[in-house]
């Protein structure tokens, strides 16, 4: 499994600028040390018994780095002269500043547990301004479960809602006890760090143009005792999910779900539309809606120390499509439903579709998908415990709903910020390719999953930059998890190579020339393929381009110049993402997603695991060639299943 990226600023058009709200308050700084004010985790437990066995992120040997930096050029520069000119620099800096700022990068490590860790949460994220919905945040959809259609009617949303609730809380109470499996690799334990930022804490706006994240856990708090907060329409309920160490059952929970869901007809005005503002717009109103009343801020206190948040949206999808638009973004009802800023919301339809949207500054998407992989296992094992109702009364069970206290100026940022949100959705568009045939198939090619769906990627969108009279503008990210390392996140696979582009080159040459025969350009998909796969193995070890850039260019001290390597087109065109890739895997996955990083450019997040298909999520604006592009995708499939299977009919598509 490979962690999802980050999603670097970008220039909204004219239409979508915001603009200062004009009650500003004074700023609320950001506490100095609030990362390390989610509780540490209890040692030697099952999940974090490796964490004081877990190497540091390595500062790896510069030359190697400007080694690994050159190659990756080859295939992204227009002239050779581009090319020798970026080389030039690269060359320069080496033999200049390079060695100098290595050193500073290199003493960074003897005084940081992780040299990397604060100039990514706030470069990656927390520095982030845009909307952080569509931007940044991304989505699960949860596949049925077995016994979906045992349960009919509107029971099957309380159901639904109640059941994932008790696994929600039931896996929480397993984490803080420290019993949640650790996850790993065959070579290596993985870091559970951020494991820490998955429940009881929210994202919180600030207004120094620095968000942070805040913790409610309690320090040596094993009891699984907490509570939830619940939206409908519009509406914000408290409920009681667990107390003196008793988690509801999921009887209980289902008469609370919908106790909630019918004293929640009415629409309310969408508070929860201010956090997919402007982040400094949000922190302006934020800010306001605090200081208005202490019942508000009781209210936010209430939502940043929720275990999670349950979103029971009205609406009812049923298409993938459909799920994955109001999955991602919520619209049209749904913003009313959504706060945004939560590492975990839990999101029920009326159709009973299921999924998660994940806040994603602190944590990366292999455990919330370890999250969702339990949950889901759980409701679906028919020996799952649904709990016996607690002998005792729970006077706290019964959900209590809370009030906003809201002033004109209030009202009129909410109208804003709505606005706003549907004019950024607005820009979007979706495509969904299933092929016929999945990770099966591949594997008795004996090729890697992974390196086969990137070179289909790769394929297709060099024949639709073809098809468009497009230069290359821009390289592919592919997100490769360094959590092998203590507190590591993710590395970028820089997936376009002189390999990868030698096997696009002859797939498009025309039939007839010696490189277009069939043999060679298969040749080149396996050469390709292992050059991709010994390129994610070493961003997992750390040894990537993009990182250990950023460190070097975050050590200039004032009075520095800037060196020229940073401003090369060529080296800047290299990590300009017009194509963002990902991919997750588990079983109880359907609808997976996020949004493109660049204007110009597309999001593709895909999933390798299943026998019988491969799946891609194709986002990007509206202007972009969103379809075209997904029909290439198909059409990059068939032909790479016709090199192991000639003569075989593709399999069809499964959209």
């Amino acid at each position: 499994m490979i962690a999802l990226r980050f999603r670097p600023p970008l220039t909204l058009s004219p239409a979508l600028r915001f603009s200062f709200s004009t009650h500003m308050h004074p700023p609320a700084p950001r506490p100095a040390n609030w990362k390390s004010a989610a509780p540490s985790p209890p040692p030697g437990t099952t999940t974090f018994a490796a964490q004081s066995t877990l190497p540091k992120l390595p500062v790896v040997s510069l030359v190697p780095t400007l080694e690994r930096l050159k190659a990756t050029l080859v295939p992204i520069a227009h002239t050779p002269a581009e090319l020798a000119e970026a080389h030039r620099k690269i060359d320069a800096f080496a033999n200049g500043i390079g060695p100098e700022l290595q050193h500073r990068l290199e003493a960074r490590t003897l005084y940081k547990s992780h040299w990397l860790e604060e100039w990514w949460d706030d470069a990656a994220y927390l520095s982030y301004r845009d909307s952080v919905m569509i931007n940044v945040s991304y989505y699960f959809g949860f596949a049925d479960p077995p016994n979906a259609q045992s349960i009919m009617g509107p029971r099957a949303t309380r159901y639904r809602a109640a059941s994932l609730t008790r696994a929600a809380m039931l896996y929480r109470r397993s984490l803080k006890r420290g019993e949640v499996p650790a996850e790993g690799t065959k070579d290596a334990p993985l870091c559970m760090d951020t494991y820490r930022w998955m429940f009881d804490c929210a994202r919180v706006p600030g207004t120094d143009g620095l968000d942070w994240s805040v913790s409610h856990a309690k320090v040596g708090d094993t009891s699984g005792d907490g509570h939830i907060v619940v939206l409908r329409n519009g509406h914000y309920w408290r409920l009681d999910a667990a107390q003196d160490g008793h988690i509801l059952s999921t009887a209980e929970l289902e008469a609370q779900i919908e106790h909630i869901i019918s004293a929640s007809t009415t629409k309310l005005p969408a508070v929860g539309a201010l956090t997919v503002a402007n982040r400094d717009l949000w922190a302006s109103d934020y800010v306001h809606l605090r200081t208005l009343s202490p019942s508000n801020a009781a209210l936010l206190d209430t939502i940043h120390s929720a275990a999670f948040v349950l979103c029971l949206d009205p609406a009812t999808p049923g298409d993938f499509l459909t799920t994955s638009h109001f999955l991602w973004h919520g619209a049209p009802n749904g913003l009313r439903d959504r706060w945004v800023d939560k590492p975990v919301q839990l999101i029920v339809f009326d159709s009973a579709r299921a999924g998660l949207m994940g806040e994603h500054s602190v944590m990366d998407g292999m455990p919330t998908l370890a999250f969702t992989d339990a949950i889901c296992s759980a409701v679906a094992d028919p020996a799952f415990d649904h709990g016996s109702p607690s002998t005792s009364p729970l006077p706290s069970s019964a959900p209590v709903e809370f009030k906003w206290t809201l002033d004109s100026a209030l009202k009129q940022s909410i109208a804003r910020a709505e606005k706003d949100a549907a004019a950024l959705i607005g820009t979007q568009a979706m495509s969904v390719v299933k092929t016929g045939y999945g990770k099966r198939a591949i594997k008795a090619a004996q090729v890697s999953p992974d390196a086969w769906a990137q070179l289909l990627v790769q394929l297709a969108y060099a024949r639709l930059l073809r098809a468009q009279g497009w230069k290359r503008q821009g390289g592919t990210y592919e997100s490769a998890t360094t959590r092998r390392f203590f507190k590591g996140r993710t590395e970028v696979v820089r997936v376009v190579t002189s390999e990868s582009d030698a096997f696009v080159r002859a797939m498009m040459a025309e039939n007839g020339k010696e490189e277009a025969s069939g043999e060679n350009r298969k040749k080149l998909f396996e050469l390709a393929a292992k050059a991709h796969v010994a390129n994610a193995q070493a961003a997992g070890r750390g040894e990537g381009v993009d990182r250990h850039l950023l460190g070097l260019r975050k050590v200039l001290k004032e009075g520095d110049s800037v060196p020229e390597i940073f401003e090369d087109p060529v080296v800047k065109r290299a990590s300009y993402w017009v194509l963002s890739t990902s991919s997750l895997f588990s079983k109880h996955l359907r609808e997976y997603g996020w949004g493109e990083v660049v204007p110009d450019g597309f999001g593709v997040p895909y999933v390798t695991g299943f026998d019988d298909y491969l799946q891609f999520t194709i986002t990007s604006r509206v202007e972009m060639p969103n379809e075209e592009f997904a029909a290439e995708i198909s059409r990059a499939a068939a032909d790479l299943y016709a090199f192991y299977f000639p003569g075989e009919a593709v399999p069809k598509s499964r959209l």
